[in-house]
């Protein structure tokens, strides 16, 4: 058996849309909504799913034998080395930057942290072997 369309209810739909009445401002502000809400959800997804994939690095322990990671236990369960006593988990990061970037490997120097002195050579002097000569030479 063929379905019909439901043309009274397209129309009655229709109406309530270009008819200007409470029911039509209503109907518009609830499809604006129910639009707005589903375009903005995926960045609301997103930024939760950051926070909460921050809060978990945070408390990720590696062993400083095998190099496994591990969720706060007090062994490692791959090869069953104790972790530091006095170490909490996420207590590796050194900087206050290394809450969103991650902790750095020992020895290593964050180049977020420094600061790098630039000397500006002059390239038109005779030689760049010398730095006093400042004199120039004329063509």
């Amino acid at each position: 058996m063929e379905r019909r369309l439901p043309w009274l209810w397209i129309g009655v739909a229709a109406a309530l849309l270009l008819v200007p009445t409470s029911a039509g401002r209503l109907l518009l502000d609830v499809i604006g909504g129910l639009t707005l809400t589903l375009l903005l959800l995926p960045l609301l997804l997103t930024g939760v799913a950051l926070i909460g994939w921050q809060l978990l690095r945070r408390r990720l322990r590696t062993c400083p034998s095998c190099g496994f990671t591990s969720l706060g236990s007090e062994v490692c369960p791959a090869c069953g080395s104790a972790y530091d006593a006095g170490e909490p988990p996420g207590s590796a990061v050194g900087a206050a930057s290394a809450f969103f970037w991650g902790s750095q490997p020992d020895g290593e120097i964050d180049a977020r942290d420094v600061t790098i002195n630039i000397d500006a050579i002059d390239l038109e002097t005779s030689s760049p072997a010398e730095p006093g000569n400042s004199e120039r030479e004329s063509p």
